[in-house]
């Protein structure tokens, strides 16, 4: 049985599929055109090529005005007479230049526009006269109009037909992609299905332990343990929002400042094992709207990451910067390597080894996961190398208007 298919993700194909097709209709629309425009020049520079012919033709055989070829008419200067062709157009010849070219000046040809209707007239020494052959150019534009037709209508078919083309190539195009992320949306769900099972079985009984060894030598250990749980569960929450783009994020007003807190008590653990002082420079009350276990996942990360390249410290800031709330994560490690600066945030970004022998400078997912948090939220991050030493990532989010 087949799926019906979601509506947002509907949507999103068929986007998908109009964008690839009008891409498609419009490099056809570019290269018909340009085809067009390459007949047309050819054509019009051949039909140039053969009127000059005709009227060099016509001028080297000028013995009888009274037979020209067709199309064409003649006018013979000589001995102080004009003789013309029966029927020449009013208005010719051109007795200014039957004078010049019989006071030596050099042949020419020359266009005339004269009632509605075009002449290319030609004057040349023949002879002991002047010979003037003027062409009606009205067969040739009926010519180059009949072929401008037939290539509009020509470009106007292969447009349609390129239009249906890549219609039908972009749907086979994304059709995979299609049952590709279905898959893909599918396994997320199923999967979190089934981890969502274990983990709130282990919340339940991480709580009752807490309930019976309250007041006991452990009870910090299972609170811990409880906190851990739960953040485990929305971390996998995060996890399966993330996995999905189409889904909004559920916000709410986030304070930063008691969030970042309880994000460093939790990782002095981890310090200490490092051998690495955390630093929290809290600032004035901030409050965000947002997603409490993405925002809270991204701070994790960034402690996990200045934790993993801080030498002996770790200083978190926050403060007010504008409009934004901005977290400061500034470690006295070696530093970030510049070439990896600019890929930082994108996924598996890695660096040179520190010192020759050493393994190379990993920076996983975690980093390119505090980007998508930020955008998710509005924000930004970046990081820069600090004069004085070490790296320093910050992390801007949009404060709310109320704060």
């Amino acid at each position: 049985m087949r799926r019906r298919a979601d509506p947002a993700e509907a949507r999103l194909v068929r986007r998908t599929m109009v964008r690839i097709a009008l891409q498609s209709t419009l490099a056809v629309a570019v290269t018909v055109a340009l085809l067009i425009v390459v007949a047309v020049l050819a054509v019009l520079r051949g039909q140039h090529d053969d009127q000059d012919s005709l009227l060099a033709s016509a001028i080297a055989h000028a013995d009888d005005v009274s037979d020209p070829p067709a199309g064409t008419w003649l006018v013979i200067s000589a001995d102080g007479r004009v003789q013309a062709s029966p029927g020449l157009p009013h208005g010719l010849p051109d007795r200014q230049e039957l004078a010049r070219v019989a006071a030596g000046g050099p042949a020419a040809t020359v266009d005339y526009r004269m009632h509605d209707r075009e002449y290319r007239v030609r004057t040349e020494t023949h002879g002991d006269g002047v010979v003037q052959a003027v062409l009606d150019m009205r067969s040739a534009h009926e010519e180059r109009d009949r072929l401008l037709q037939a290539l509009v209508i020509a470009g106007l078919a292969g447009l349609a037909l390129a239009a249906l083309t890549g219609a039908w190539m972009a749907r086979r195009a994304v059709t995979p992609l299609v049952e590709s992320l279905a898959l893909q949306r599918r396994f997320v769900a199923d999967a979190g299905h089934e981890l969502r099972t274990p983990l709130t079985l282990l919340s339940t009984r991480a709580q009752l332990l807490r309930r019976k060894l309250r007041a006991g030598p452990h009870e910090s250990d299972v609170d811990g343990l409880v906190d851990d749980a739960n953040q485990l569960a929305a971390i996998l929450d995060d996890l399966l929002l993330a996995a999905d783009p189409r889904e909004e994020i559920p916000r709410q007003p986030v304070e930063l400042n008691a969030l970042v807190r309880q994000a460093v008590a939790a990782a002095e653990p981890a310090a200490a094992e490092q051998e690495v002082r955390l630093v929290f420079e809290p600032g004035a009350e901030v409050w965000v709207d947002g997603y409490e276990a993405g925002l809270r996942r991204a701070v994790n990360a960034l402690l996990d990451n200045g934790i993993r390249h801080a030498t002996a410290e770790l200083r978190v800031g926050l403060s007010r910067s504008g409009r934004n709330a901005r977290l400061d994560f500034s470690d006295d490690g070696p530093g970030i390597d510049e070439a990896v600066l600019p890929d930082l945030f994108t996924r598996f970004a890695s660096g040179p080894a520190p010192e020759p022998g050493a393994a190379r400078r990993r920076y996983g997912l975690g980093l390119s996961l505090v980007s998508e948090i930020a955008a998710r939220h509005g924000g930004a991050v970046s990081a820069r190398n600090v004069e004085t030493g070490g790296a320093r990532i910050s992390v801007l989010l949009p404060v709310l208007s109320a704060s």
